[in-house]
Formats: C-alpha cells, structure tokens, sequence
C-alpha cells in the first residue's frame, strides 16, 4: 500500500503556513475535558491528547484532518456518553475528523485485540498512523510504569498488532517502536522479572 498523506521531511516555511492555518484551538479546547483523566504512568489523558499531535508533526504530517483527531482521539472512549455533536460543531472538516476519531475508538463490547485486529484489516491509511503516533506516546510513558506484568503485556500487543501497522504506514515509526519496545524489555530483563515468571 502507497503512502498517500503528504509526509515533508521537515517544517520549512510552507508546511509552517499550512500549519496555521489549521484550524486547532477548538479542538484543543475539547481535549482539556481530559484533563482530569489520570494516565498509569503519571500525568493525564489531556498531555497525552498534544504529546500524540506532537509526535505526528515530528514525524512530518501536517494534515488538518489526522492532526485535529489527534488531539481528540481519546475523548469519545475516555469520557462515557461524550456528545459527539460538540465535535461537529466546529464546523469546517468537523465530520472527517470525527470518521476519524471513531475508527480508532474502541467500541463497546469490543477487546483490545479485537479492535487493534480491525485497524489492521479495514483501518484506513490516516488511521494507522494516528494509531502509530499513539503508541509511540503510549510507549515512551511507559517507561515511567513499574507493574512489570503490564509493561510485558503492552510490548506483546505492540509487537503483535502495533508492528505490521507501522511496517505498512510509516518505517521510521516503525523502527521507533522496535527501539522502544527493546528498552522495556531490557527492563523486564534487568528487574529480574523475566526469571521470575519462569520458575
């Protein structure tokens, strides 16, 4: 599969202006409800929101549609019975990116790997990437979790579901995973806990 959304290799003045005129101060406002939604490795799910736009811009996309569902693509699963018509309220491409903050929503009834399953099979491109950027975010806060039991769950289901994304979309975020999912592992190792599940 092609890569269709445009990916500068950095932010010259061109991608700068497109960048502004990106329509984002709504959306951010409607992230700040997360604001009180603790994370497991600290801070809360409002940082999360830009830490995940920020990885995206570092990694070259300055799409008006991926970029404002990234900073709302936790608020419909995080905040239960959220009024999607807030979304669509802010006019302009409101719907896409709405389209795109359900498709990596998890829906209700649905696991984990169920839902990582459909992005891999029926995800759309500015799906995947989103999903990417995501857990690279996810990642690197882990870093700052110490429930070794949860921190080698995470790396399975990276490797397992999260790798053939990040193959398919994007290289770079791809290897950023590998590197990151090695790291933790290597904690795991070094902790001990790796010894200890196998007696």
């Amino acid at each position: 599969m092609g890569m269709n959304t445009e990916k500068p290799t950095h932010m010259n003045t061109e991608k700068m202006l497109e960048l502004k005129e990106i329509f984002l101060a709504p959306y951010i406002q409607l992230a700040t409800a997360l604001i009180g939604k603790a994370r497991h490795a600290g801070g809360n799910m409002f940082r999360h929101q830009l830490d995940t736009m920020a990885i995206l811009i570092d990694y070259g996309y300055i799409d008006s549609t991926l970029l404002k569902a990234s900073c709302i693509h936790d608020l419909v699963e995080d905040i239960p019975g959220y009024d999607k018509q807030k979304i669509l309220d802010i006019g302009g491409d409101a719907q896409e990116v709405l389209d795109l903050v359900m498709e990596v929503t998890k829906k209700e009834g649905q696991t984990k790997q169920q839902f990582l399953k459909g992005i891999i099979e029926k995800g759309s491109e500015k799906a995947k990437i989103l999903k990417c950027a995501d857990r690279i975010s996810n990642m690197i806060t882990l870093g700052f979790v110490t429930d070794t039991a949860f921190i080698e769950r995470y790396c399975d289901e990276t490797e397992f579901f999260i790798f053939p994304i990040a193959l398919e979309v994007d290289y770079n975020m791809y290897q950023e995973l590998i590197s990151l999912v090695m790291t933790r592992r290597k904690f795991l190792e070094d902790s001990g806990y790796y010894d200890n599940t196998q007696k």
